[in-house]
């Protein structure tokens, strides 16, 4: 495998560690709720080794992610539609608190590339 697809690979493994674990699943669970024995999860979220097409899909179905999050990490219009649809119930100054808070988390985050 070349370098550059070892990162790819290493980088949709990261990807699929952190849903697993903001779900709150083993290792053996989300095996078992994306239908993929715990041998192929545990390879494929350390990166070593490379995803099908179809088990990608699966992953994805499984932690409710677009398969475009767990490849490229940008989430799809659909994810943010429906973060927007989260938020659409906060009154005004709700929505002028969240907005404070995500500027000054966007500069945290800044801070920390």
């Amino acid at each position: 495998m070349k370098q550059e697809d070892t990162v790819i690979v290493k980088d949709v493994g990261k990807r699929i560690l952190e849903c697993r674990k903001r779900l709150g699943l083993t290792q053996e669970q989300a095996a078992e709720l994306a239908g993929v024995s715990h041998q192929f999860f545990s390879v494929s979220e350390i990166g070593k080794k490379n995803m099908r097409a179809e088990n990608i899909v699966k992953v994805a179905n499984a932690f409710g992610v677009s398969t475009d999050y767990l490849l490229t990490g940008k989430r799809s219009n659909s994810e943010l539609n429906d973060f927007a649809a989260k938020i659409s119930v906060l009154d005004e100054q709700e929505m002028d608190l969240l907005e404070q808070v995500i500027e000054l988390f966007i500069v945290a985050c800044k801070k920390d590339r």
